[in-house]
Order: structure tokens, then sequence, then C-alpha cells
């Protein structure tokens, strides 16, 4: 099928709300292959389904996240089942994670998972993630860890890595990678920026082999109120339009 008639096919399957969340998380995958973040295709990101049911969406396995579509996008239910046909399959450790996520905070619109050299340098690091800079305040703010299980293939692990993120917005999985939870895409894409940022800036100075200068608890305890302050309580609408500005000169089609 081309694109053309298999974006037909999905827009006339879905809602209006539905569309709209599809072509902002395709825009959101290939913002995070923009940014460098991706890693082949073996990273995800879903999106909660607007709606009563229990259906989120998440990339087809196979496809490159500069590559994604709002048509591409698979609608699965708590189970994997596929709701809307696709040729693509569904990434089993990406179910698990999400599924995870999704079926146990209703808050939560939007999961992003990333294996970026610095998240996972970070992630192993005992310490975790360290008050060195500014960025990483805001993830410091609301952050959990949880320990490596292996590939994320069993449901057995769903729990414990519930628990781990309990009502946090970050979770650093231990020898893996990242992940960021928000209500909603724009917010999400703003944590795996802030996230992502400090763990950069993390290793770059730790690799400068001086001594380090972290910033004081105090600091830290009002960083939450100063964020809202920050971005005039938009948070990460602030910077969603630019964003899809520049994927519309970099790399457009998203919306297909």
């Amino acid at each position: 099928m081309s694109v053309a008639k298999e974006s037909l096919s999905v827009r006339n399957q879905v809602s209006d709300e539905e569309w709209q969340m599809r072509t902002d998380l395709a825009a959101c995958y290939r913002l995070i292959a923009m940014h460098g973040w991706d890693d082949l295709v073996f990273t995800h990101i879903s999106a909660r389904v607007p709606g009563p049911d229990e259906h989120f969406l998440i990339n087809a396995y196979g496809l490159f996240f500069e590559e994604m579509t709002a048509s591409s996008l698979i609608k699965i239910d708590l189970d994997g089942n596929k709701i809307i046909d696709s040729p693509y399959p569904v990434n089993p450790a990406g179910f698990t994670i999400h599924s995870a996520v999704h079926e146990a905070r209703h808050d939560v619109g939007c999961v992003i998972h990333t294996h970026t050299r610095a998240g996972v340098a970070v992630s192993t690091q005992k310490e975790g993630l360290l008050p060195l800079s500014q960025v990483s305040l805001f993830a410091l703010s609301s952050v959990g860890y949880h320990d490596y299980e292996g590939v994320a293939l069993n449901d057995e692990e769903k729990p414990r890595l519930v628990a781990d993120l309990g009502d946090r917005s970050f979770l650093i999985l231990r020898n893996h990678g990242l992940l960021a939870a928000a209500a909603n895409i724009p917010d999400a894409f703003l944590y795996m920026y802030l996230l992502e940022t400090a763990c950069q800036t993390q290793i770059m100075a730790q690799s400068a082999g001086v001594q380090l200068t972290q910033i004081s608890p105090q600091i830290l305890a009002g960083i939450q109120a100063q964020t809202d302050e920050a971005t005039t309580g938009l948070f990460g609408d602030l910077a969603w339009p630019g964003l899809l500005r520049k994927l519309d000169r970099e790399n457009p089609g998203y919306r297909d």
C-alpha cells in the first residue's frame, strides 16, 4: 500500500483527537532522531489514545524514528493486541515497559524511553544523576531508579518498574537508559530534553578530571516552583510549536 493510501486508510478509522495524537507522536519520534537520541529501531515512545479504552500508540518495529508517520504508528491494548492491523510487529521490550506505565499511571499520556550514550553512562554510575548543573535540578526534583533485570521481556518486572517510577516524571534504568513520563507529548519531550542534557553535561564535566562543584540541596528544594515560573506555566507547550516548525523545515512528512 502506498503512503498516501495507508494514511487515508488509517485516518478513516480513527477520531480527530486520535489523528492529532498520532501526528504529534510521529513528530516526537522524528524530533528524537533529529536530536540524535535514537538507537536504530530499538527504543520507543508511546502515547495514550484519547477516549475510554485502554489503548496506546507505539512505533512500528522496524521503521527508523526519522521515518515515523501518523499512519504507521500501531494502536495496541494493554495485552499487546493490535487494534488496527499493521504489517509491522511491536517491539516486545517496548510493550513491556510502556504497558506497565500506562496501566498503572492514568495521569501519564506519553512515555519516552532512550538508550543514549550519555544516559546509559550516567545510569551505570552508583550515585546516578548529580546536581552539577541548573538543568540537572529539574530532573532531580522528580527522578527514580530501576535496577537492571535484563532485556525487558518479563511481565514479572512490571510491578517493580512501576514502583520505582512511583509518581515521578523521570526514571533512570540502571545500566540501560532513560525514561520520561508526562501528561502529554510536548511535556514528555521537554522532560527527556532536560534529562538527556543533564546527563550529557555530567559526563562532559566528569571527563575534565577536576573536582566538581555540586549545587546545594536548598536550591534543589525550590526548583519546581521556579520551573513553572520560568516556562510561564506552559512547560512543554512553550517550545513545541517551534520544534514542529523546525521539523517541517528539516524532515516533513510525519503527518502522513
